[in-house]
C-alpha cells in the first residue's frame, strides 16, 4: 500500500510539473486580447494549417540585434554599422506571408525548440562577436517568442532551422527596390 501512495504521489508531481504557462501580453498592437507563451517554457503546440488572419511576426537580428524585419509596423530596420541603422517602410504581400507561414508551419515554429547545444566533455565552443535572432510570432491571438544566440560555434538543429526561415524571409526583404535603396554598410564588427 505504501508503495501505491508512493508510485501515486510521484506521478501527480510530474504531471504538475508539465503545465504550460501562458500570461496576457500587451505586445501584439492590433489585439487587446493577446495571450504570450515563452516557448521554451510551453507544451508542444500546433499551428492551423492556414494561415490566420491576425498572423505577424516581427525578427530582430544580428550583431546587437540591430536589423529588424517587422510586419505589424511593416517597417525593416537596416544596421549599417559604424554608420548607425536606418528604417524604411517595406511591406511584405499575401502570397509572401502565406509562403513563409508555410515555412513555419513545415518545422511547427511555435513548439518547444532546443536552442542551445549539448556540452560535450564539459565545454562548448562559443564566438565573439556573435549574432542573435530574436522572434515574436503572432497567430490566433497567441503571441510566441523564439530566442537563438549565434555565441554558439556549432548551432543545434532546431536553430539552424530558424536561421534558415529568418534567412528566406531577409533574402525576400533584400530584393525589394525600397531596401535596396537603403544605403550599404560602413566598416565592421571586431
Amino acid at each position: 500500500m505504501t508503495k501505491q501512495l508512493l508510485i501515486i504521489f510521484l506521478i501527480l508531481t510530474l504531471c504538475s510539473c508539465n503545465q504550460s504557462e501562458i500570461n496576457p501580453s500587451e505586445s501584439n498592437p492590433n489585439s487587446s486580447g493577446s495571450k504570450e507563451m515563452n516557448i521554451a517554457q510551453s507544451m508542444p503546440n500546433e499551428m492551423p494549417n492556414e494561415m490566420t488572419d491576425d498572423f505577424g511576426f516581427s525578427i530582430r537580428f544580428g550583431v546587437g540585434k540591430r536589423n529588424e524585419i517587422n510586419t505589424f509596423e511593416g517597417i525593416v530596420t537596416k544596421d549599417l554599422l559604424t554608420a548607425g541603422a536606418i528604417t524604411a517602410k517595406i511591406t511584405l504581400t499575401e502570397k509572401e506571408l502565406e509562403e513563409i507561414y508555410e515555412k513555419m508551419e513545415e518545422i511547427n515554429i511555435v513548439e518547444t525548440k532546443k536552442l542551445i547545444p549539448s556540452h560535450l566533455n564539459e565545454s562548448i565552443c562559443v564566438q565573439e562577436p556573435y549574432e542573435e535572432d530574436e522572434w515574436k510570432i503572432i497567430i490566433n491571438g497567441e503571441t510566441f517568442t523564439q530566442s537563438v544566440s549565434g555565441t554558439y560555434c556549432e548551432p543545434t538543429m532546431d536553430a539552424k532551422q530558424l536561421l534558415k526561415i529568418r534567412n528566406y524571409v531577409f533574402n525576400i526583404i533584400k530584393s525589394k527596390d525600397a531596401y535596396k535603396e537603403l544605403p550599404e554598410s560602413e566598416g565592421a564588427y571586431q
